[in-house]
């Protein structure tokens, strides 16, 4: 019975081993997320659902880049972060490129 426990033990420790609690991802907002040719598209007016908790943050959706072509990410709502502000996410013209500069929580 011993060997039993002991086991179960050691197979829920390996298990568990694998899960990570990581901080939600922080991008430096003038990183370049992406780099094309192809000027985005103009903005996609997308309606807000309801507010999900008291204090909630909207985040404005953009358009993001994969597989080759400009990709539509959804606006959400998230938890406001005391001391930080949202900075979205940006296209920027740089000569013939555009550029896709990663937004985040920046530090006020």
């Amino acid at each position: 019975m011993h060997i039993l426990k002991l086991a179960a033990a050691a197979s829920a420790a390996l298990a568990l081993s694998a899960c990570v609690l990581a901080p939600y991802p922080r991008y430096a907002y003038d990183e370049d997320v992406a780099v094309t040719a192809d000027a985005p598209p103009p903005v996609y007016a997308e309606g807000r659902p309801v507010v999900p908790f008291g204090g909630a943050v909207w985040i404005d959706g953009y358009w993001g880049w994969s597989r080759g072509r400009h990709v539509w990410v959804g606006g959400r709502w998230e938890r406001p972060r005391p001391g930080y502000a949202y900075a979205p996410y940006r296209w920027v013209q740089g000569g013939a490129q555009w550029h896709l500069r990663g937004g985040g929580w920046v530090r006020q």
